[in-house]
């Protein structure tokens, strides 16, 4: 009975489908998470970073929260790029007006760069994701620019500040309204 539980715990283990390990953070999200915090951290100001991200009594684990969500989000973008790619290029593939928009070439010609064009679909997918990260970065960096702005201006005038982005009893939303609404601004959302 334990070889079979065993046997069954490995081969259960082994299934473990390859887009839940792509969720997975890397070293370079967790690089790129860890920059994006300190970006972070310095444009809100320790007061309105240790209120977004801090979870304990005294706030002190706020730095790395921020790095462990943050991380998780690169994660997660890193995928979806990759998924979103995939799906615009099986599109763009069966398309069958793709030579037409695409200066009369195939679709194999268009992204294809050995002589028979088979690696087409590997270079299609390659060049969207990364175009789709690009994408989800500059989102990433308005966020950090917003939140620069509304520090600006929350310095200037505190009281004012939270009367005019609050919404909350207490008006403590204040900050990440401001951010939420300035970044949409920014991005002409």
């Amino acid at each position: 009975m334990t070889r079979l539980t065993t046997a069954l715990a490995v081969a259960l283990a082994l299934t473990v489908p390859a887009a839940a390990l792509a969720d997975q953070p890397t070293s370079t999200d967790q690089k790129n998470a860890a920059k994006e915090c300190k970006a972070l951290r310095k444009a809100m100001g320790d007061v309105n970073f240790t209120k977004a991200y801090g979870t304990n009594k005294n706030g002190k684990n706020a730095y790395g929260k921020c790095v462990s969500k943050k991380a998780r989000e690169e994660a997660s973008e890193r995928s979806d790029a990759a998924k979103n790619a995939a799906k615009q290029c099986k599109a763009e593939r069966s398309d069958p007006n793709f030579a037409s928009t695409h200066g009369g070439k195939t679709f194999e010609q268009f992204y294809g760069t050995n002589k028979n064009g088979n690696n087409a679909y590997g270079k299609c997918v390659s060049l969207k994701a990364k175009a789709n990260k690009a994408e989800a970065d500059a989102q990433d960096k308005a966020v950090v620019n917003a939140a620069k702005t509304c520090r600006a201006e929350q310095k200037l005038d505190p009281v004012a500040f939270k009367n005019k982005y609050g919404t909350n009893a207490n008006k403590a939303n204040a900050f990440g309204k401001c951010v939420s609404k300035t970044a949409k601004a920014q991005n002409g959302s």
